[in-house]
């Protein structure tokens, strides 16, 4: 309990007795608790790193979510659906290591495949072992023994898996793949689960100790933000504009990342964990296949996170999905920053009809501060990051019992609650429930209707600030009841 719950006068003219009744039933209801999120406690040095690579279509994906044990990585039985390298934590046998997936290795490719190529050559480099999915169904392709070269060059511990064995049968096609030169092919089957087991044996041998864990360090953590908006605003280019790298996969075809991207960022000193996610399209629940889930693990993304920066295209209209995406950010309770992005493009004309389009269609939002960016140019990045502090520490504010009761009895005094049916409900006194977002409980002696819970929203925000952090207030009604002795 803080010093400031201290029962006293209610903030309306409501006795010492009934104030302190509400205070214990506030406390019963679990309503002083306060409900922080986020923080992990810091572990021990780096976790080996584990990289999954191969030709498209081998089952990379299917692999790193069998070694997993959930559906993590997006999965569909066409080739390039993974287009990032995407890290996991997994563990097997009581020790703990990172898996990377990585897109399709090809050869000779230009565009978008070259990029994704690229991505992982980057995880071969940062790895500490390999393992080499090849479908043993179709045998070893000149493409697999590319992939062979390139990982002898890197002098990487490579394991060989040969991919979608699902039975005694195809352990013929398994064993011909000992041509590559890299030792003991093994079977498994990664839809099924066949022969993981033996895989996850190997590669443990082949990868480094994991260093000793060490416990009672520093609490917390970077704080982890998700860039998230419509495909193609720049979410990518963001991302690798503040890695000083060409981290993920950026190309002017819309929906290029599928699966959330982590990345630590040393920004504005300190480290922040920063998120891509896919791209939001306008129906969630029409997409098909590898969008549909795409989505599916944005939303899960902004659930995890601490902040949501939502990138908007200033050379395009506000829409009709940037206020959804907007809202599926507030509903979650997140942190918030406007990111309007691709300023370098912006004309007079332009600019005059996006504020007033911001005016009309992000009403609800006042309170997000706003960044003018251009992820291509790193024009006015900087400002992201006084940006992203002041929401969170909105978001961690929160409001001693003795403050909040003392403003809601001006407020209350100046603005009484209109009289419906003859009743004119009173506010008896209020408590803040929790932070991550600031939310309040309102003990009323009857309905407040929602254009006065509305109001009260902005005159909390008027005194006490909460800038970028979405705040939800209450109402609990209690009816008035006759002094009680205990």
């Amino acid at each position: 309990m803080h010093e400031e719950n201290t029962p006293a006068p209610g903030p309306t003219g409501i006795g010492e007795e009934e104030y302190a009744e509400f205070l214990r039933l506030a406390e019963e209801e679990g309503f002083e608790a306060d409900e922080l999120g986020g923080g992990v406690a810091a572990g021990g040095g780096p976790q080996p790193v584990l990289a999954v690579v191969g030709r498209p279509n081998v089952g990379k994906s299917t692999l790193v979510n069998r070694i997993l044990g959930r559906r993590e990585a997006v999965v569909e039985d066409r080739p390039g659906v993974t287009r990032d390298r995407v890290t996991y934590h997994a563990e097997w046998a009581g020790r703990r290591f990172k898996v990377v997936d990585t897109g399709g290795w090809e050869q000779d490719v230009l565009g978008i495949d070259a990029a994704v190529a690229a991505q992982a050559e980057f995880a071969i480099a940062a790895a500490d072992a390999v393992i080499l999915v090849v479908d043993a169904t179709v045998g070893a392709t000149d493409t697999d023994e590319a992939v062979v070269k390139l990982l002898r060059r890197s002098g990487k511990p490579v394991v060989l898996c040969a991919n979608k064995v699902d039975g005694p049968s195809g352990e013929a096609d398994a064993t011909a793949l000992w041509s590559l030169g890299l030792g003991e092919p093994h079977p498994i089957s990664a839809l099924h689960g066949r022969g993981t087991g033996d895989l996850l044996d190997a590669v443990l041998e082949a990868m480094p100790e994991a260093p000793p864990e060490t416990f009672g360090g520093a609490s917390g953590g970077p704080r982890r933000i998700a860039l998230v908006g419509r495909p193609n605003v720049g979410k990518s280019s963001l991302l690798n504009k503040l890695a000083g790298e060409e981290r993920v996969v950026v190309d002017e075809m819309a929906g290029t990342t599928r699966d959330p991207v982590d990345e630590l960022i040393e920004l504005g000193d300190r480290t922040w964990r920063f998120v891509d996610t896919a791209g939001i399209r306008r129906r969630v629940h029409l997409q098909e296949g590898a969008d549909y889930y795409a989505s599916l693990r944005t939303a899960a993304a902004v659930e995890k996170a601490e902040a949501a920066v939502v990138l908007l295209d200033v050379s395009e209209p506000i829409s009709v999905q940037d206020t959804r995406i907007i809202s599926m950010a507030v509903d979650a309770g997140r942190a918030l920053v406007l990111a309007y992005n691709k300023w370098d493009t912006l004309d007079e004309e332009r600019r005059f009809y996006l504020e007033r389009e911001i005016e009309r269609d992000l009403v609800q939002v006042r309170w997000a501060p706003r960044v003018n960016i251009s992820a291509r140019t790193g024009r006015h990045l900087e400002k992201l990051v006084p940006a992203l502090e002041t929401a969170l520490e909105s978001w961690d504010t929160r409001v001693p019992t003795g403050k909040l009761n003392a403003f809601l009895g001006e407020l209350v005094a100046a603005h009484p609650h209109p009289v419906r049916g003859g009743k004119q409900p009173r506010i008896l006194f209020g408590t803040q429930a929790g932070t991550r977002p600031p939310r309040f409980v309102l003990f009323a002696s009857g309905f407040l209707e929602a254009g006065y819970r509305r109001f009260i929203e902005r005159r909390l925000r008027e005194r006490f600030g909460f800038e970028g952090s979405p705040i939800q207030v209450s109402v609990r009604v209690r009816e008035k009841r006759g002094n009680r002795r205990s």
